[in-house]
């Protein structure tokens, strides 16, 4: 019994450093943007931006008083089909009325796709930068994380950032629709 004394002790003391380092990480903001491993525990907050819950989410897509802007990336074509194979995407289903702004929540974004975030926000709010944005993707996802962050840095004052995203929003058994992205400029 003696010996298992220790032993549990250092467990405790591993756990209790593991979690601290779990909290840290979701409490901490970072400096930049998120790079990889974006399905992962995200921060609580966003400074100059306003996290919501899927009720407080619910309320503003009920009052209309906000545009929802889904930034979850679209899956690829697989590198491996036969040539003449026809390709399907899987439907992405999101909150009905929001725009789809795909592969807009990377942590480095090419100049091209930084500018369809900033256009397809700037044409979804009609121009009006103090209009509520809220940026969503998934649960646990860096994505929604960074693009609400770059509308926060381009001066947009009522970003509204919803880290639940779509998994809370079904999860609250809300309803969902098909999406297909905003067309990026010239197609």
């Amino acid at each position: 019994m003696t010996r298992l004394l220790p032993s549990l002790a250092a467990v405790w003391l591993a756990l209790s450093v593991i979690a601290a380092q779990a909290e840290d990480t979701t409490s901490r903001e970072l400096e930049g943007y998120r790079n990889d491993d974006y399905r992962a525990p995200t921060p609580l907050a966003l400074k100059g931006a306003r996290s919501i819950t899927t009720a407080e989410a619910k309320a503003l897509w009920n009052r209309n008083e906000a545009i929802f802007v889904d930034v979850i990336p679209r899956a690829p074509r697989p590198a491996n089909l036969p040539a003449g194979t026809l390709w399907r995407d899987k439907p992405r289903m999101n909150i009905p009325g929001s725009v789809w702004l795909p592969d807009t929540g990377y942590g480095v974004l090419a100049p091209a796709t930084e500018d369809y975030l900033r256009v397809g926000v700037e044409r979804a709010t009609g121009g009006d930068r103090a209009k509520t944005v809220v940026i969503y993707c998934l649960r646990d996802c860096w994505m929604s994380w960074n693009a609400a962050k770059r509308l926060v840095s381009w001066g947009y004052p009522n970003v509204a950032w919803y880290p639940d995203g779509v998994d809370g929003w079904q999860f609250a058994d809300l309803p969902v629709t098909e999406a297909q992205p905003m067309p990026r400029p010239g197609e």
